[in-house]
This record gives structure tokens, C-alpha cells and sequence, in this order.
């Protein structure tokens, strides 16, 4: 077994993943813990949430005390290029390793699944975002801060978009629609308003709110209009991502990767996908677009391997390790 080399750390916002990864890429132990959210538990908070999955880890590979080499930390919520400076401080503090890097989510999503490790990623699992990597080491990205920065999408909005439509086809302010017997069934009430005044009550977690856009997308697939128009404007999001990115790249006309990650997008809803192929085939024709299967925390580890060095068979063996 080869020594702890490398900790790399995926914190989503539901969850997060922590791999120890020796230094001949074997993965050494995992963990999960819980989501990574700065933005509503505090900075310290947050990467306390990272230190309980990173202790399991380290513990699981037999190094509760080791200091490794290099911590690669692909966050949710680390947005800006002054989060990730700070988040750094954050985890170099926490004397885990003698470097560190952080960095957003997507670009571990990015290094997961494009096979030459640049090209451009769209995520969309809780919220909704898209970072690229060009050939020569440019970056396109988005502040994704939500609607004050111009964002639409993401599994929490689609859930809220589910229960407005369900709610205004139940009272008449909109058209009927099948989403309207489905949440209130989801939810074990007898009418949709229920939902809506069960979450303002507290009765009902508002984050389960996520859990309706599987409803969204299966009465898209029986043809429900106002399910096939929130269906359609996400499709224009991931395609409007995408080319954006592609398009400040200077890579519109090349032949390059697109990689879909997030829950929303690797559940292959056959509605969706064929929404965003269809865009993409008019906006960026020559981009191949991949469905990510592999967790991101390979992406993170990937990259922490991209700073060390490492020789490439460290990379098949860890790629094998998360790819059986």
C-alpha cells in the first residue's frame, strides 16, 4: 500500500467527499459528510463540516495524524477568486497538508470527465453553473451567485417552478397541469397549496422542495405544457452556458468536450437531453457532449495529482479505482 500523498475533497452543496490517494494513486480510504454551504453556516462552520469527513478519511487509511502533501479542495460555493484565497487559508490552517488549492466544484466535474483535461463544464445538481478550460490553461467563468448575477436553473429552482405551477393550476391563476396531483402526492397532501403552506408553517424542510424536479421532468415526458416550458428554459441555460464559455475560450469552431454533471443532468432525463442536444448542435456544433458518471472527487484528485506531478500511471490506476 502506497503512503497518503494527496487529500481531495469534493464539497457539494448536500455533500461532500473526501479521498486520501497514495502516491502511486491508490485510493488509500473515502468518506462523505455533509454539504458545504459558507454562504448560510459561515466560513468556519463550513470547513468544520470538511474536517469531520477529512478525520474519517485519514482514519479509514491508517494516518489519523499524517500531514500529507497536498490538499485538492473542489467546492460548492466557492465562487469568486477571493472565496477560494480564503478557503485556502481555511484549510491550510487546519495543518492537513504542506499545500493546498481550492477551487470550484465544476472544475473538478471538468477534470472528471474531459479526456484531455480541458474543455467546458456545465453543472446543475442544487444550483446551476459552468467553467471552462481552454488548451492553453484560459479560464471562462461565472460568478453563479444566483439571480443577482443573472442565473437561472439549478434543481432547488425547478422544484420551487414545480410547486408554483402546481399551486396556480390548482387555483385557476393558470393553466391545469398533471404537477398539481403529482407534488400534492409527493408531499402525502391533499392539495398543492398544502405544500406551499406547509414550507411557510415549517412543516415541510423547504430543501425538499428539490425533490420535486423529477416530478418536472417526468410530466415533461407526458407532454405537460407548463412542465415542458420550465423544461425547455433550462435546456437553454445549459446550452447558453456552455456556448458562452466555449465562445470566450475562442473554441466555438473546435472540436471539444462539454461535460453535464449534477444530479439534474446525469439522471439522462431523455426530455432534457434531447432539449440540450439539440441546442447545442445549433449554437456549438462541434462540441461532443459527456454525461459524467464518475464521482467528482476523481476530478479533485486528478487535479491534486496535476500539481504534484505525478507520472501517469498514478492517473490509470486512480481513474480505475472510481471508473470499475
Amino acid at each position: 500500500m502506497s503512503a497518503p500523498l494527496l487529500l481531495a475533497i469534493d464539497g457539494g452543496n448536500s455533500k461532500t467527499d473526501v479521498a486520501v490517494v497514495g502516491e502511486d494513486g491508490s485510493v488509500l480510504a473515502t468518506a462523505r459528510g455533509g454539504g458545504f454551504q459558507p454562504h448560510a453556516d459561515g466560513e468556519e462552520a463550513a470547513v468544520d463540516v470538511l474536517a469531520a469527513a477529512v478525520a474519517e478519511a485519514l482514519d479509514r487509511a491508517g494516518a489519523p495524524d499524517a500531514v500529507l502533501s497536498h490538499v485538492a479542495a473542489y467546492l460548492a460555493n466557492a465562487d469568486l477568486p477571493d472565496e477560494e484565497e480564503s478557503l485556502t487559508k481555511a484549510l491550510l490552517a487546519r495543518g492537513w497538508a504542506r499545500t493546498a488549492v481550492v477551487g470550484n466544484d465544476t472544475f473538478a466535474l471538468l477534470r472528471a470527465g474531459a479526456s484531455a483535461g480541458w474543455g467546458v463544464a456545465v453543472v446543475c445538481g442544487a444550483g446551476i453553473n459552468c467553467v471552462g478550460v481552454g488548451p492553453d490553461g484560459a479560464t471562462a467563468r461565472f460568478p453563479a451567485l444566483g439571480v443577482i448575477t443573472g442565473d437561472w436553473g439549478g434543481g432547488v429552482q425547478l422544484g420551487e417552478l414545480a410547486l408554483w405551477h402546481a399551486v396556480r393550476g390548482e387555483d385557476g391563476r393558470g393553466p391545469r397541469t398533471v404537477l398539481t396531483r403529482a407534488v400534492a402526492a409527493h408531499f402525502g397532501v391533499d392539495r398543492a397549496i398544502d405544500v406551499g403552506l406547509g414550507v411557510h408553517l415549517g412543516e415541510f424542510d423547504p430543501d425538499r422542495l428539490l425533490e420535486l424536479t423529477p416530478l418536472l421532468l417526468d410530466a415533461a415526458a407526458t407532454g405537460d405544457p407548463a412542465a415542458c416550458e420550465v423544461t425547455d428554459r433550462l435546456a437553454e441555460e445549459v446550452a447558453a452556458l456552455g456556448a458562452v464559455a466555449l465562445g470566450r475560450l475562442d473554441l466555438l469552431g473546435t472540436p471539444v468536450e462539454v461535460v453535464l454533471g449534477g444530479g439534474v443532468l446525469a439522471a439522462r432525463h431523455p426530455v432534457l437531453m434531447a432539449a440540450i442536444e439539440r441546442r447545442y448542435a445549433a449554437q456549438a456544433p462541434q462540441a461532443t457532449l459527456l454525461v459524467v458518471d464518475a464521482p467528482p472527487v476523481l476530478g479533485a484528485a486528478l487535479l491534486g495529482l496535476d500539481h504534484l506531478g505525478a507520472p501517469p500511471e498514478s492517473y490509470a490506476t486512480l481513474r480505475s479505482t472510481f471508473q470499475r
